[in-house]
């Protein structure tokens, strides 16, 4: 079945009726004749989480424990550093050669290797004379390989992601988990297994107070960084209910388009420092492989490529925040990033604005403070669509930034869109539907 598309007029209609009814639960608000729906809408359930004394008053918003984890950075010794090299080298080698044993063992047998499986492999090839080094570093990293390596075939099996790929030295991100019996905590410093210091960490922020690590991360970024990921268990306040909702259109020209109205600016991270990183670039390349000013080169490059990255991520956190902050509900586009990407003119661009790692965002900040996201069909022709009478355009090309309606009306082509899309999120969420268009 599929659900009526409301047009700009009925969503205030719809938003009134639903902010009336949030307030006849406190004895007031003018009475609005309505039909009654099959579904109640759930725009405010946020309000159910209230908690209330025994007199039946409200003491506050209701608190949420939760997984987070707090990243830092942190400055090992020498002796460090070369004790993680070596186990992130170990920790690729694992993951790697597990990868091959199950591909080969499905393609050449059509049998499935399971993760209890590859822990006894594990213990196999560290008894092996060629492999004897395995046994060097901490077991925790090592047995962690493996259950993430699960975690990406049960993410695969779902049609969530690709098939596994194999971590190529250089290229894949260094990482290694320690769970609680690898590693100690005590008086905020964090020491590893098998390693004789504390790690000299930059806290830049305290941890939650009396949380205690259930696993660390360590990691070396591509500019030679190194980052430690504590994951604690953290109590979240939600956010108080609100009635405001707002739909979002994704753009290049402006990075989102509010359904208010708002655009929000495309910073264009990457193009600011397009020129420095197309010097360093040049610079790499004339140098030659295998030479120490070949590493230099290298690391200059990787530095701007990490201070881009980090730029973009500290916009989009705060951006997220406040949107969720702000609204109730939260509509967006489900996008095909990866296939939008294919398009050359438009790749550099629509990888700088990070529109996946938004939407992430969105998503875990949503369920941590109370709100709501709601992704309408990628296919849905937003911008085509008249948001006052429903009347779709037959074919608008993307230099159309403009345009009039037969119903008169004249749209801002991202406004627009905007609204279209908090329109079919308060269908999805009124009717109780999946939305798709429908096609000729």
């Amino acid at each position: 079945m599929l659900a009526r598309v409301l047009t700009h007029s009925q969503i205030i209609v719809l938003s009134a009726t639903l902010a009336t009814l949030k307030d006849r639960n406190h004895g007031r608000g003018p009475h609005i004749h309505r039909e009654a729906p099959r579904k109640p809408p759930n725009l405010f359930v946020g309000l159910a989480h209230q908690v209330t004394d025994q007199d039946g008053t409200l003491s506050g918003m209701a608190t949420k424990v939760v997984k987070r984890a707090y990243k830092y950075r942190f400055y090992p010794t020498d002796e460090q550093a070369q004790q993680l090299a070596q186990t992130f080298g170990c920790v690729r080698y694992v993951y790697n050669r597990a990868l091959a044993e199950r591909s080969r063992a499905w393609s050449q047998e059509q049998r499935r290797v399971s993760h209890a499986d590859t822990d006894k492999m594990l213990t196999g090839w560290k008894r092996e004379q060629e492999t004897i080094w395995l046994t060097e570093p901490s077991k925790g990293p090592l047995q962690a390989t493996l259950r993430n390596l699960q975690g990406a075939f049960d993410k695969f099996w779902r049609k969530q992601t690709r098939y596994p790929q194999f971590k190529k030295k250089g290229k894949s991100k260094d990482s290694a988990t320690y769970f609680s019996n690898c590693f100690t905590y005590r008086d905020g410093q964090i020491k590893l297994a098998k390693q004789t210091q504390s790690l000299n960490i930059r806290w830049s922020r305290p941890l939650p107070e009396g949380a205690q690590p259930s696993q660390v991360t360590v990691s070396r970024d591509s500019a030679g960084r190194y980052h430690i990921s504590i994951l604690v268990e953290a109590v979240i306040n939600e956010h108080a209910p609100t009635d405001s909702t707002v739909g979002i259109d994704a753009g290049l020209t402006s990075l989102y388009t509010l359904s208010t109205g708002e655009k929000i600016t495309n910073p264009r991270h990457e193009k600011r420092d397009r020129k420095k990183l197309a010097r360093a670039q040049k610079d790499l390349s004339r140098k030659q492989k295998g030479s120490n000013n070949r590493v230099k080169a290298r690391l200059k490059v990787a530095r701007i490529h990490a201070r881009i990255a980090d730029r973009r991520r500290d916009n989009l956190h705060k951006l997220s925040t406040r949107l969720i902050r702000e609204n109730q509900v939260v509509m967006i586009e489900d996008l095909g990033v990866r296939n939008m990407v294919r398009n050359h003119s438009l790749a550099r661009a629509i990888s700088d604005a990070g529109w996946a790692q938004f939407r992430t965002m969105l998503e875990y900040k949503a369920d941590w403070y109370g709100r709501q996201v709601v992704a309408i069909d990628r296919f849905y022709p937003s911008s085509k669509t008249c948001s006052e009478c429903g009347a779709i355009s037959d074919s608008m090309s993307l230099n159309v930034r403009s345009w009039v309606c037969r119903c008169g009306a004249t749209h801002d082509r991202d406004i627009n869109a905007a609204k279209n899309i908090q329109a079919l999120g308060l269908s999805v969420l009124a009717c109780g539907d999946g939305v798709r268009p429908v096609r000729s």
